[in-house]
C-alpha cells in the first residue's frame, strides 16, 4: 500500500510538473483549459498563465544595428468579464520617413477550448487582424481573437523589428490581471550603454550575463576596364568583428494583478516597470556620444536639437502683430496676458503631444494650427521678445509617467513659463480654456524642468497653489409629497471653471442641459443660463430653476429628507482597506453649499442633524456642516469641505477614507419633519 500510494505521488508530481513547465508555443493542456479559477486570485476575471519577452540587438549588412522583439504570451480567460484580454494590440512606432518604422512579422495565435471534452484548437484568421493609424507616429495592430468563451485559453506570438534603438519599450512586469510565470530579457552589444530605470513594489531583481558575438562583414572589390567601367567580376573578401553583449534577464512567478483605484492620477507611475534607456554608445575609435546620462545631458540634448532651441530664437514671423498687440501694455502682468490670450486664440492645437516641433514654428504659426512644442515654444519666443524672462518647461503629461531619474523619453510635452516676483507664471496656449497659472489636467503630473538660455535647467512644481472652488446656492421648496422645486447657482472657479467651460462651450446647450437632467436622475431643468463662460478673467456662473420629484421619504405622519437632496455623494470613492499609492487630486479644491429649504404646509421641524467640524491631520482637509431651523417654515444647510493637498502621501490613507466616510455620512442624515 505504501509503495502504491508513492508511485502515485510520484506520477502527480511528474503531471503537475509538467502542467507548470511546458511553455511551448501552442502545448495547451486541458488542465489549463479546465481550470476555473486563478490559483493567486479567486477573483481575477483573467490571467496571464506565461508571458515571455525577449528584446535584443541583432545586426544585418543591409540594416545595420536593429531591435528585435519576440513576444509570447498564454492567457487564461475565467469568466465574461474576461473578454476584453481577448483582444490584443501592437503599437507600432514610425517617423515622418516611412523607411524608419517600426513593423511585426511572424503573427499566430490560436484560441483553446474544450468541447465535448476535447481540446478544440481555432487558428486566427486574418479576419480577425486589423490595422490602423492611430496618428503620423504611431500604427496598431488589433488583434481579435475568434471563439472565445469562459475557460478559454490563447496563445499569441509575433515579432516586432524597430530602427528605434534609444526607444525601448518599457518591460511592464505587472499588469491589471495576476501573472504566473514572467521571462523577460534584454540583450544589447558593447557599443549600446543603456540605464535601467525601475519603478513599482515588486522585487525586481535582474540577472545579467555577459557573453560573445561577432559581426562578419563581406566587401567585394571589383575590376575596372580600360574605359573606367566594372567587369563585373572580383573577390569578396570577409572580415569577423568580436565583441561583447550584455544580457538582463527577469524570471517572475505569481505576480499580483494591478488594479486602477480612484484618485491615482496614473497607476503606471506605480506599476512595476523595468526601463532600458540609451545613455551613451561608443563605437570602436569613435567617442562617446551621450543621451541620458545626466539630467545635464538630458537638457543639452533636448535644447541643441533644431527643433527645439533653435525654433526660440525666431521672432520675424510675429513681430510686427506682438508689437501692435502690446501697444495698450503698462506692466508686465498685462504683457503676459495679452501674449497668452492672442496665442490661445491665433492658434489650433492639433492634438499632438511633442517637445520638438513638427513643421516649425513659422509654419505652424502661418497655418494657425500646430503640435504642442510648436505652440508653447511660440509663446515662449513672444515673451522673450516683449522683454519678459520667459523658458520653456518640460513636462511629462500624466497619461506619460512621472520622470524619476534622467530621460529623454519621460517628458513628452512642453509649456511655457515667465520668471516673476512670485515664481513662475506657467502657460498653455494649447487649451482654449486655460488662464495664467490655471493648466490643462494632462500636464498637472509632479515636476517640470526649466531650460534656462545657456541650456541649465531647474524644476518647478506643476501643480497649482490656488485652490478651485465650487460655491453652490439653493433655494429650494419641498411638498407634502416629496417633490421639490427651486432654483440653483453654482460658481465655478480655476480649474472647476476650466473643466466647466471645456464641457459647456462648443456642445449644443440642448444636450448639455439633458445631460445634467439624466445625471440627476430625470429632473427637470428650465431658466438655464451660464455667465462668463468666455470671459476667462471671471468664474463661471451657472444658474437654472428645477423640479424634482421622490426627493423625500413620507412615511405616516412624517417626511425624512436630507437638505442636499440629489447634491449629496451616495458612496465614499475609498473602498480599499489599505493602499500604498498617494493620493492624487490633481489640484486643490473646496466646495461650499448654502442650501434654503421651505417645508410643506401644516408641518414643524420634529429633529435636524447635530453640527459637526473635522479635519484631515496636518490641515490637509476640512469639513464643516450646520443645519438650522430659519424663519417661515425653513430650514438652513451650510456645508463646506476643502482637500488643501494637490497629492497626499499613502500613509494618510486611512485618515483620508475615515475623513471621506464621515462626510458621506453626514450628508445622508435626515431632516425630520412632523404633522402639526
Amino acid at each position: 500500500m505504501k509503495n502504491t500510494t508513492n508511485l502515485l505521488l510520484f506520477f502527480l508530481l511528474i503531471t503537475c510538473s509538467a502542467f507548470a513547465q511546458d511553455f511551448r508555443f501552442g502545448k495547451v493542456s486541458k488542465e489549463e483549459v479546465s481550470q476555473k479559477k486563478c490559483p493567486i486570485d479567486s477573483s481575477a476575471n483573467a490571467a496571464y498563465l506565461y508571458k515571455s519577452r525577449r528584446s535584443y540587438i541583432n545586426y544585418t549588412e543591409n540594416k545595420g544595428f536593429h531591435l528585435i522583439t519576440e513576444i509570447f504570451e498564454r492567457i487564461k480567460i475565467y469568466d465574461a468579464d474576461g473578454f476584453d484580454h481577448a483582444t490584443q494590440i501592437i503599437s507600432l512606432y514610425k517617423s515622418d520617413s516611412r523607411s524608419d518604422s517600426e513593423s511585426y512579422s511572424g503573427l499566430k495565435a490560436y484560441t483553446y477550448n474544450l468541447v465535448g471534452g476535447k481540446l478544440e484548437e481555432i487558428k486566427l484568421k486574418n479576419d480577425g487582424i486589423f490595422e490602423e493609424e492611430v496618428s503620423k507616429y504611431r500604427d496598431h495592430v488589433k488583434i481579435t481573437m475568434p471563439n472565445i468563451s469562459v475557460g478559454s485559453v490563447i496563445d499569441i506570438k509575433y515579432r516586432v523589428e524597430s530602427p528605434f534603438l534609444s526607444n525601448v519599450d518599457d518591460f511592464v512586469l505587472q499588469t491589471d490581471i495576476p501573472i504566473m510565470n514572467l521571462e523577460a530579457s534584454f540583450k544589447s552589444p558593447e557599443y549600446f550603454n543603456y540605464k535601467i530605470n525601475a519603478r513599482g513594489y515588486l522585487p525586481i531583481s535582474p540577472n545579467l550575463e555577459t557573453g560573445n558575438e561577432k559581426i562578419t562583414f563581406a566587401s567585394k572589390a571589383q575590376y575596372g576596364n580600360s574605359y573606367g567601367a566594372y567587369s563585373g567580376t572580383g573577390t569578396t573578401s570577409r572580415s569577423d568583428v568580436d565583441f561583447r553583449t550584455n544580457k538582463y534577464s527577469f524570471n517572475l512567478k505569481d505576480i499580483p494583478a494591478l488594479r486602477d483605484e480612484p484618485y491615482v492620477g496614473n497607476i503606471d507611475n506605480y506599476r512595476s516597470t523595468v526601463k532600458f534607456e540609451l545613455s551613451y554608445t561608443q563605437f570602436p575609435q569613435s567617442t562617446v556620444t551621450n543621451y541620458s546620462t545626466t539630467w545635464e545631458d538630458v537638457v543639452k540634448t533636448i535644447y541643441k536639437n533644431d527643433s527645439f532651441g533653435s525654433e526660440l530664437n525666431k521672432s520675424g514671423y510675429y513681430d510686427d502683430h506682438i508689437d501692435q498687440l502690446l501697444e495698450s501694455a503698462t506692466n508686465d502682468l498685462e504683457k503676459i496676458a495679452l501674449i497668452f490670450g492672442y496665442v490661445r486664440n491665433h492658434m489650433s492645437w492639433n492634438g499632438y503631444y511633442g517637445k520638438l516641433t513638427d513643421n516649425g514654428v513659422k509654419r505652424a504659426y502661418k497655418e494657425r494650427s500646430g503640435n504642442v512644442a510648436e505652440i508653447n515654444l511660440m509663446l515662449t519666443s513672444m515673451m522673450r521678445y516683449a522683454g519678459l524672462e520667459s523658458y520653456p518647461v518640460l513636462v511629462s503629461t500624466r497619461s506619460n509617467g512621472i520622470p524619476l531619474f534622467p530621460t529623454i523619453d519621460g517628458y513628452n510635452y512642453v509649456i511655457a513659463s515667465v520668471k516673476s516676483d512670485n515664481g513662475f507664471v506657467l502657460l498653455d496656449a494649447t487649451s482654449k480654456f486655460s488662464t495664467p497659472n490655471v493648466l490643462p489636467t494632462r500636464t498637472l503630473n509632479w515636476e517640470g524642468r526649466v531650460i534656462r538660455n545657456d541650456g541649465s535647467s531647474t524644476t518647478v512644481n506643476l501643480y497649482p497653489s490656488i485652490k478651485a472652488k465650487n460655491t453652490v446656492s439653493a433655494m429650494v421648496t419641498l411638498d407634502e409629497q416629496g417633490s421639490i422645486n427651486g432654483s440653483i447657482r453654482t460658481v465655478f472657479s480655476n480649474h472647476n471653471a476650466l473643466k466647466y467651460r471645456e464641457k459647456y462651450i462648443g456642445s449644443e446647450q440642448e444636450s448639455f442641459i439633458q445631460s445634467k437632467e439624466n445625471t440627476y436622475g430625470g429632473m427637470e431643468i428650465e431658466e438655464f443660463n451660464v455667465a462668463n463662460d468666455l470671459d476667462f478673467s471671471k468664474p463661471v456662473m451657472e444658474t437654472y430653476s428645477f423640479t424634482k420629484e421622490s426627493q423625500a421619504e413620507v412615511i405616516g405622519d412624517k417626511i425624512y429628507f436630507s437638505p442636499l437632496f440629489f447634491m449629496r455623494d451616495l458612496e465614499n470613492p475609498f473602498k480599499l482597506e489599505k493602499r500604498e499609492f498617494p493620493i492624487d487630486f490633481g489640484y486643490p479644491s473646496g466646495s461650499k453649499y448654502m442650501i434654503n429649504v421651505v417645508i410643506p404646509e401644516g408641518y414643524e421641524v420634529e429633529s435636524i442633524p447635530e453640527p459637526v467640524a473635522f479635519s484631515l491631520p496636518d490641515n490637509l482637509g476640512t469639513f464643516k456642516f450646520k443645519i438650522t431651523e430659519g424663519a417661515n417654515s425653513s430650514v438652513q444647510l451650510m456645508m463646506e469641505s476643502d482637500i488643501n493637498s494637490s497629492l497626499i502621501p499613502a500613509n494618510y490613507y486611512k485618515s483620508i477614507k475615515t475623513f471621506f466616510q464621515e462626510m458621506v455620512d453626514k450628508e445622508n442624515e435626515k431632516v425630520v419633519l412632523k404633522k402639526v
